[in-house]
């Protein structure tokens, strides 16, 4: 297949799962099991789990770059591959969790409420742009568009770092609020 070809097979798909996932967590986020009469005990036990994938996504993120920087392209390529798995894996374990637990207030006052809520808004806020972000540099590899994939994930992956690192953040600093 041309190059150019790949780009445009996948261009529409990627748009479409750009819009679909953010719009499918707002109403997936606001649905709760319990209240459709399916009773399943609240997960909270994913957050812990979920955080550490950011905390592994960002590790691969760094490893896939300083492999691709040493010349490793397959090494490079495996890690990315994972890092967008741990990424679709945390995003279940994300939506499994609210769907099934109330969300949880965050209890900090005075600056650190500010500090607290700007990592939030923002790894929010890029988590939802980095998706097509991600994917069109994906695309671009596999087209073999490699100047060109190059260049967008010089955006791609500070975005994409700072998500993984943010999500971490965020879930340090709630967690002393999570009920038990």
């Amino acid at each position: 297949m041309e190059n150019s070809s790949v780009e445009k097979k996948f261009k529409t798909p990627i748009v479409l799962v750009s819009i679909i996932i953010p719009v499918a967590v707002v109403l997936l986020f606001s649905i709760r099991l319990k209240d459709f009469g399916i009773n399943v005990e609240p997960l909270t036990f994913l957050p812990p789990i979920y955080a550490a994938i950011n905390g592994i996504t960002a590790v691969l993120l760094v490893s896939a770059v300083i492999a691709i920087k040493n010349g490793n392209r397959a090494i490079h390529e495996r890690l990315m591959k994972l890092a967008i798995l741990c990424s679709v894996v945390f995003l279940l374990m994300y939506v499994a969790y609210h769907m099934t637990t109330e969300s949880t207030k965050y209890g900090g006052e005075g600056m650190i409420r500010y500090v607290y809520y700007f990592f939030l808004i923002t790894h929010v806020v890029l988590s939802v742009a980095v998706i097509p972000l991600v994917l069109f540099t994906y695309v671009k590899a596999l087209a073999g568009q490699f100047e060109n994939h190059k260049k967008l994930a010089k955006i791609t992956f500070p975005l994409w770092l700072y998500i993984a690192v943010t999500g971490v953040i965020v879930y340090l600093m709630i967690a002393p609020y999570y009920a038990n």
